[in-house]
């Protein structure tokens, strides 16, 4: 199916973005990337905007008229950059890392529109403190959330292992709405720069 000039496509096929994203009542199509998240990157706001920007581009290079979207969330504690877990084991390890601390959630946003040579990024942060939960609380945790980053879903109301967050919530579930809508209008402008 043919995307529209200028649509909007989402680089992602994670569904907490998806419902953020349609708070901005603005239609828009779900296209993966599908791109690897490996990278050497040790900064996390550095690599969630190098991984953010990796997304938007693959998508970019088949959809070139297109606005893309692509958006990279991680945790970050202890000198530890955590991403989804590995496996049951993984998970439980990163519940005990962030059991009782702060930490921080980086979400890299990027827009991309490779026709007109346009490419906005900026990364988004917001500090979050764990509860201190008993060790059988924790093993009940484990591998519940296990397609999150951090292993925990904080807009999941089962979920009792965040107890504060300052900031943008809808950065620590994946989607900074306020930094979207800067990108989209920054995007939007030079893209309208571009035009003969």
């Amino acid at each position: 199916m043919a995307i529209r000039k200028r649509a909007l496509i989402l680089a992602s096929t994670s569904p907490q973005r998806r419902r953020l994203l349609k708070r901005l009542k603005r239609p828009f199509r779900i296209v993966p990337s599908g791109v690897s998240e490996k990278s050497s990157e040790k900064n996390p706001r550095r690599l969630t905007i190098e991984l953010a920007r990796r997304k938007a581009t693959a998508i970019s290079k088949k959809y070139p008229d297109a606005l893309v979207l692509g958006a990279d969330t991680l945790v970050f504690c202890q000198g530890e950059i955590l991403g989804k877990p590995k496996n049951l084991a993984d998970s439980l390890r990163i519940l005990r890392l962030l059991n009782g601390r702060w930490h921080a959630v980086y979400t890299g946003v990027a827009v991309s529109c490779r026709e007109a040579g346009v490419m906005v990024s900026q990364a988004h942060l917001t500090r979050v403190k764990a509860r201190k939960l008993d060790p059988a609380a924790l093993a009940a945790l484990a591998g519940k959330h296990s397609d999150k980053a951090g292993s925990y879903a904080v807009q999941d109301k089962e979920d009792p292992f965040i107890s504060h967050i300052r900031g943008d919530m809808d950065n620590v579930i994946g989607l900074p709405l306020k930094t979207v809508r800067r990108l989209l209008a920054l995007a939007r402008k030079k893209v309208l720069k571009k035009k003969p």
